[in-house]
């Protein structure tokens, strides 16, 4: 399992927009978001974690493997909406 942080995904049309990114380069992969958290988990098939992360943000957004977060400290979140459908 994959899971990733995306500040910037903020609604529902944020969380299939990254959805239909993954399934793109990874078509087998189960994906849950959580829109509360700004959690993105993964069960992918076939793709690695790299291209998973390049896939949400080809779509976008700002992608942080979560392991990457103990290693960075906090996260700054992004102002605003993340996709001009929610302010």
């Amino acid at each position: 399992m994959q899971t990733f942080r995306v500040d910037d995904m903020t609604c529902g049309h944020c969380a299939s927009s990254i959805t239909k990114a993954v399934r793109a380069v990874d078509g087998g992969a189960k994906v849950e978001v959580d829109l509360q958290r700004h959690l993105v988990h993964i069960e992918p098939t076939q793709a690695d974690s790299q291209a998973l992360n390049d896939a949400i943000a080809e779509a976008g957004y700002s992608p942080v493997p979560v392991n990457a977060l103990a290693t960075q400290g906090t996260t700054t979140k992004k102002a605003g909406g993340c996709c001009g459908c929610c302010g």
